[in-house]
């Protein structure tokens, strides 16, 4: 697993990153891709959502801002993408607390994301256990939600990247922790939903690396934590954690990418 070889694969190939995500993330993933060397492209629409998937590097979906509408957009995506082979990411933003998009959710998990990412309480409403969240927060810590991230990507035959102060990434056999970020991190809308597209980038390298979906998952949750720790040693507060954040991961070189691997910690 290593976040030098990917980063440089992102930088080199500019892949093509199709996100269906929510009205608060927009700007702010496609700020985070670009930040990275990456290309984002923001389509959710039915008519375009699927042409684009088959064709871009990586899908990423993200069920935070939802409507009839941007379903069909999400549901034609994932399904174009499983079609063509393009690696897909959903997270699964909100689900749990709010009935019609954890079905959502669960009828675009029937069409196999390689890599699934959310918070402890979206994992655990997702695999059909009692998750507790609070709309888009986890009330229930990392470790509570391994049995059932372990069970889910067993189920879809994927990785199941739970989030928190330090994330657990799993294929259901595979364990690996990544440490990391600061508690700024926590303090900004939209943090894990560039850290899904980032991860959708990551995915689009591994596929000209050799590298599988756990390798990528983790060499994205490791840059981001990276970048998150040294920006917050830069920040004064939230307001200027965001820039800060973006400018480490435009900065963020093979050493810095080195070091990032560190944080890593197989199970």
């Amino acid at each position: 697993m290593s976040a030098p070889t990917l980063l440089a694969a992102v930088r080199d190939g500019t892949p093509l990153v199709h996100c269906v995500t929510n009205l608060v993330a927009t700007n702010f993933s496609a700020n985070a891709l670009l930040a990275l060397g990456a290309s984002p492209a923001m389509v959710e629409d039915q008519a375009e959502a699927a042409e684009l998937a088959a064709v871009a590097g990586a899908l990423v979906v993200n069920t935070g801002t939802m409507t009839p509408e941007r379903a069909e957009g999400m549901r034609a995506a994932a399904s174009a993408a499983r079609d063509a082979g393009t690696p897909w990411l959903l997270d699964p933003v909100g689900v749990g607390p709010l009935t019609w998009r954890t079905d959502v959710a669960r009828r675009l998990l029937e069409l196999g994301p390689t890599v699934v990412r959310g918070n402890a309480s979206e994992i655990l409403a997702l695999a059909g256990r009692e998750g507790r969240g609070r709309g888009v927060d986890a009330t229930v810590a990392v470790d509570d939600a391994a049995d059932a991230a372990d069970e889910l990507a067993r189920r879809c035959e994927g990785v199941v990247a739970v989030s928190g102060p330090v994330d657990r990434i799993t294929d259901g056999t595979r364990v690996v922790h990544v440490h990391g970020g600061h508690p700024l991190m926590g303090r900004v809308t939209a943090m894990g939903c560039a850290l899904g597209a980032l991860t959708g980038a990551f995915l689009a390298a591994a596929r000209g690396t050799g590298d599988d979906p756990v390798a990528a998952t983790v060499a994205a949750h490791a840059v981001v934590g990276a970048c998150g720790a040294a920006a917050g040693v830069a920040a004064r507060g939230p307001g200027s954690f965001v820039p800060a954040w973006l400018d480490a991961l435009a900065a963020l070189d093979a050493r810095g990418a080195t070091a990032a691997d560190t944080l890593i910690d197989p199970a």
